[in-house]
């Protein structure tokens, strides 16, 4: 088990597997780590991991920058995160992190709860270059309300987003969030992913499996696993 006591002060990681297949990407992508529609506590869990994560990719030098947050209900916590990542060694990078990531621990803001495992998701996504707002005029977007267990927003307002790229009638959703904005951003980002693909087929499995990871985590398969120092959280 690797020991990152030092850096973090109150999780020790380690690497436990390797994501299956490996994502065709360039060196420029995005990094996004979510709670998904997980309670509080993984809200918590994102905004503890992020240091972490920016530690490591500037130690495989990658030039890192937060692009996108969403605050949690608590201090400290966040919904989602979105990295930029830029540099060589992007792909070998992503390949250790992408997936569900498990937090053991107790809440810290429910002591009592009897729960102490706690799941996120990192996922990444094809960086939109900035030409890509050139072709927002042959995209069509819908929004809906989002399918599946969540929070309040969830089902009751019209979060989720479909987009659909007129010319070549390619279409996805994205729902992940409870953010329509960032949902948006999502759609447009999976959309960029499909169309910058040679091989059709091979994406639609990749889109499934990377964007719809998030309302599936693997609970019993993380690619990490985090667990909480006694008299340290």
């Amino acid at each position: 088990m690797q020991d990152c006591s030092k850096s973090l002060q109150c999780f020790v990681p380690s690497l436990l597997t390797k994501p299956e297949g490996e994502l065709k990407m360039m060196n420029h992508c995005w990094l996004q780590i979510t709670s998904g529609r997980g309670p509080d506590e993984c809200a918590y869990f994102v905004g503890k991991l992020l240091p972490i994560i920016l530690d490591e990719a500037k130690k495989n030098d990658l030039e890192c920058e937060v692009i996108e947050t969403i605050l949690g209900n608590q201090p400290n916590s966040y919904l989602s995160i979105i990295v930029s990542l830029k540099g060589e060694t992007c792909l070998e990078f992503i390949n250790q992190w992408q997936g569900t990531i498990q937090w053991i621990g107790k809440s810290p803001f429910r002591p009592h709860h009897k729960r102490k495992n706690w799941f996120i998701g990192v996922s990444a996504l094809t960086a939109p270059e900035e030409s890509a707002a050139l072709f927002e005029n042959e995209m069509k977007f819908q929004t809906m309300r989002s399918t599946g267990p969540g929070g309040q927003n969830v089902n009751k307002t019209e979060t989720a987003v479909r987009v659909t790229h007129l010319p070549t009638g390619i279409s996805v959703v994205a729902q992940e969030e409870r953010s329509q904005y960032l949902n948006k951003k999502l759609a447009i980002a999976k959309l960029l992913s499909l169309l910058q693909s040679n091989n059709s087929d091979s994406l639609h499995q990749v889109d499934y499996e990377l964007w719809n990871k998030h309302n599936n985590l693997e609970r019993g398969n993380p690619i990490r696993v985090f667990r909480e120092i006694k008299n340290n959280l």
